[in-house]
């Protein structure tokens, strides 16, 4: 009778788990047809391994740089592990759990995340959490992920669940009952690739209009916290035989001050680092503000996207040696399939952009 009522009682608890945990994942936003920024992250499982090439940031890189041009004219395996409004530690940390999955040649990081230095807990607390979440939520649990929710709580996430409330997220979304459409059903088990090995693709011509002004800052001096977490990234590299350079994608906002590109220049001096500003060279990318920008300068469109790709591509296959993969057999049917799923998203997405026009 006694084994009989334990029996009784895992099953009850195994099944009320099944429940809570299907409950869950109806409630966690799917991040489809809105918002694809929160699906990124989890992306990368599935495409980990054998990549020669990881970009880690902000919308400076998954937004700017187009892996498959990467292949197409260089052979360099890439994936960029971008998410919304990342912070440096969340980038640290991406980046130390990347290296539990394999080991590139070179590690890409975009330095205008220098500038946050701390977590933002001010003004819109809540908003500053939905971008922590587009960027924990789709972690898989290691210590890296624990480590990056402690670095980045707000003070209202820490004084309300904690870190609870991602080991729980169900506390976090209980009240998305009234949010609940189709979709969260359809996406439930499965979820559509909304990215093309981290890029996220925009095909629309917004042409930069009026300069964006520059305005003086009292302090141009990049933090201590931020530079404790660049300064663990370059030993973490360096533990693992990875190449990290150091780059400022070609946006004109957020405006990259000359005394925040100096400090870049002067670290990656004494560190021994490739650092690339790719706004000194716009000219010899091609980039064209009046085609290549989705958004007045913000970030680039597919077609911006594309040159700038080029462009390093000619960097790190020239200059930092990495391979050429497009006589690797074992390699090519992989890339020839990313390759036919990128296409046929930018033919569709231009079909649609066509659409909306006419």
């Amino acid at each position: 009778m006694k084994k009989k009522l334990i029996g009784i009682i895992l099953i009850t608890v195994i099944v009320a788990a099944g429940l809570l945990w299907l409950v869950q994942g109806l409630l966690m936003p799917k991040f489809m047809s809105e918002i694809p920024e929160g699906a990124m992250i989890q992306e990368y499982y599935e495409n980990a391994g054998g990549n020669d090439v990881i970009f880690i940031s902000d919308c400076e890189v998954y937004e700017n740089f187009s892996p498959i041009t990467l292949w197409e004219d260089y052979g360099i395996t890439s994936y960029i592990r971008g998410s919304a409004q990342q912070l440096i530690w969340q980038s640290y940390y991406l980046m130390e759990e990347t290296f539990r999955y394999e080991t590139p040649k070179i590690m890409v990081f975009n330095v205008l995340e220098m500038k946050y230095d701390t977590p933002q807990s001010t003004g819109a607390s809540s908003q500053r959490e939905a971008y922590n979440r587009m960027t924990l939520d789709g972690m898989k649990w290691s210590s890296s992920k624990v480590s990056s929710i402690y670095a980045s709580m707000t003070q209202e996430e820490r004084e309300k669940d904690g870190i609870w409330s991602y080991l729980f997220p169900i506390l976090r979304y209980h009240d998305r009952w009234s949010e609940i459409s189709g979709e969260d059903f359809r996406y439930l088990f499965q979820r559509d690739k909304v990215t093309d090995n981290g890029y996220l693709m925009q095909v629309k011509v917004n042409p930069v209009g009026d300069d964006y002004p520059v305005i003086p800052l009292v302090n141009y001096q990049f933090g201590e916290n931020s530079y404790y977490y660049l300064d663990k990234m370059v030993e973490l590299c360096k533990e693992h035989g990875t190449q990290l350079v150091l780059i400022k994608a070609p946006t004109l906002s957020p405006i990259w001050y000359d005394e925040w590109d100096q400090q870049m220049v002067d670290y990656a001096k004494e560190h021994d680092l490739l650092y690339i500003n790719f706004l000194d060279r716009i000219d010899e990318i091609g980039i064209d503000w009046n085609t290549d920008t989705y958004d007045q300068g913000l970030h680039l469109n597919v077609y911006g996207a594309e040159k700038l790709s080029r462009y390093f591509g000619r960097i790190l296959s020239e200059e930092l040696g990495v391979e050429d993969h497009r006589t690797d057999a074992r390699v090519v049917p992989r890339w020839t399939q990313k390759c036919e799923t990128y296409m046929n998203r930018k033919e569709t997405l231009e079909k649609e952009l066509q659409a909306v026009v006419e």
